[in-house]
């Protein structure tokens, strides 16, 4: 079972349309902080991306490529991994005064755990913004310093 797990997974990211540069440029700052970036199914189903603050592991569904939703994925993962390093290994809000667009509300408030929905509003703010890239590699280089 597990080979044909591998080989399904392979041919997912075989079939994934190339990542764009400001992708691989994210991705290769997330893991010069220490943080590995892995193209497969996260483990929490229906996740487009996801993190462990524990590992320091962010999981990419491939399916984002297909949506054309990469980027705003990596950089939201992006936000929490900043999130982890200014806790110092436990995730925490960065105390960020920007609002995400008005259509993202739903999608935090959704959390009954008001920590959770503060790490979540942070994320979708700066992934909503039209300076997203720029913000989360300035947050990262900000609370990440290795």
């Amino acid at each position: 079972m597990l080979k044909i797990t591998a080989i399904f997974a392979s041919l997912l990211i075989a079939q994934t349309p190339a990542p764009s540069q400001q992708f691989l440029d994210l991705k290769a700052q997330l893991e010069k902080h220490g943080f590995q970036v892995v193209l497969e199914l996260p483990p929490k189903r229906g996740a487009y991306g996801l993190l462990s603050a524990s590992r320091k592991k962010i999981w990419i569904n491939p399916v984002v490529f297909d949506l054309n939703i990469a980027n705003p994925t990596l950089i939201h993962e992006s936000v929490h991994a900043a999130q982890v390093c200014a806790g110092n290994g436990k995730i925490k809000p960065l105390g960020l005064k920007i609002q995400p667009i008005t259509n993202a509300r739903r999608l935090f408030l959704r959390y009954k755990d008001t920590h959770r929905q503060d790490l979540e509003r942070e994320a979708y703010a700066v992934q909503t913004q039209s300076n997203s890239f720029d913000l989360a590699m300035n947050l990262l280089n900000k609370y990440c310093k290795k």
